[in-house]
């Protein structure tokens, strides 16, 4: 128990300082929110192992009930803070914030009252008002929260952001299981009929245990790993982004550059290029200058020539060669209907060179229409540039390469 609680707290220490050390990037929103609910959540582990219990209850008796109830309500109050800021209006949600933290001052405020008063005076009525304070106090705070988050989820775009507030609300699910085991021993108390006796915990299981310790537990780690998933997430799937755009300029390359000596016309300026009316997901692109050096630039570039080098070949596009190479390329699959594709490509590149008349035109490929965004149409141009790095010249009416140029 005292390494398992020690060590998520260290680890919860660790996180914040991630989120709150700068990163050479501007900071996102919610950075600060969520490392005091990380720094929170860590108090609580901490509170709960019982090395720290026995040390802390040397010195004032039984505070450190106070100070797990102290760090989990403190925590609560960030957890809201984080979701506001991701989903409300900044004004708004600078509001509830504020709000937010005088409830938990006051909060805060009367549970080190109570406390103090039910140790001096040892009355039951004292621990009960305390109980009051404190469920009160946590499960409005968990309920809010668990609405906030399943609201976002759904309309969350990224993944990482969706799975992380869907594991955060579980973890609100096991939060308020804890507020309804202290409703519980809150009207024990009250009544004095003893439902609910306190044992020690020897397992995350035993007993109460399952209900004082791991519930909460698993809340504090459940809400922690949720809402630090998407940043964790955002890295690996950046470098996953960044090697396949590296990866699929490099397959575009030999098409580009037979497209361009060819039809020079089809290069792009910077100008041109950010001009929003010139596409479709203008916005991405709204200073080129800003993103000259960059991958995702680079590669949209490429497509968009590629895409106009095709269309300006669409009156060399044979309906004889595609049927040639139809015959070649059989099999219904992605990878033949890109090396159908190149072939037409090949063909009416060579046709184009030497200056041949307009030919009985090949419909368009079906799954080059069925690409609607640029990210897709870059995943079917790649197959398309690899089969035509594979083949070594157009398939001609006969089914027979010939050298591009001829």
């Amino acid at each position: 128990m005292d390494a398992l609680f020690l060590g998520m707290g260290s680890l919860l220490i660790v996180g914040a300082a991630y989120w709150s050390v700068g990163r050479g990037t501007p900071r996102p929103t919610g950075t600060w929110a969520m490392s005091a609910l990380l720094t929170a959540f860590a108090l609580a582990f901490f509170s709960y192992a019982p090395s720290v219990q026995n040390t802390v209850e040397n010195a004032v008796p039984h505070v450190a009930r106070l100070l797990s109830n102290v760090a989990s309500v403190c925590a609560a109050t960030a957890v809201l803070a984080v979701i506001f800021q991701l989903d409300l209006e900044p004004v708004e949600a600078r509001g509830r914030i504020r709000r937010r933290l005088l409830l938990l001052a006051a909060s805060v405020a009367a549970m080190t009252a109570l406390f103090a008063a039910e140790e001096a005076l040892d009355r039951p009525r004292l621990r009960a008002l305390y109980l009051l304070v404190f469920v009160s106090h946590l499960g409005f705070a968990a309920m809010d929260f668990l609405l906030q988050a399943v609201r976002q989820s759904q309309s969350a775009r990224r993944a990482s952001v969706r799975v992380g507030l869907r594991i955060a609300a579980v973890g609100c699910l096991f939060a308020l299981v804890y507020v309804a085991y202290k409703i519980v021993r809150l009207v024990s108390t009250a009544v004095g009929v003893g439902l609910v006796h306190h044992t020690e915990c020897s397992s995350p299981v035993s007993g109460t245990c399952a209900f004082s310790v791991t519930a909460p537990a698993l809340a504090v780690l459940l809400i922690g790993v949720g809402l630090t998933l998407p940043a964790i997430a955002y890295p690996i799937s950046h470098t996953r982004r960044i090697r396949w755009e590296t990866r699929s300029l490099a397959a575009l390359e030999p098409l580009w550059h037979d497209m361009t000596a060819v039809m020079p016309h089809i290069v792009l300026d910077d100008s041109a290029f950010a001009d929003a009316s010139a596409f479709a997901d203008a916005s991405a692109f709204a200073d080129a200058s800003a993103f000259a050096d960059d991958s995702d630039y680079l590669l949209h570039r490429r497509v968009v020539e590629i895409s106009d080098g095709i269309l300006a070949l669409r009156p060399y596009r044979s309906r004889a060669v595609r049927e040639s190479a139809e015959r070649i390329y059989t099999a219904d699959t992605d990878e033949s209907a890109a090396a159908v594709e190149a072939a037409l490509v090949r063909a009416a590149l060579a046709a184009f060179n030497a200056e041949l008349p307009p030919v009985e035109l090949a419909p368009p490929s079906p799954r080059a229409l069925a690409q609607t965004d640029l990210r897709g149409e870059a995943k079917w141009l790649v197959l398309v540039a690899r089969a035509y790095n594979r083949q070594t010249g157009p398939v001609a009416d006969d089914g027979e390469p010939r050298p591009v140029g001829a």
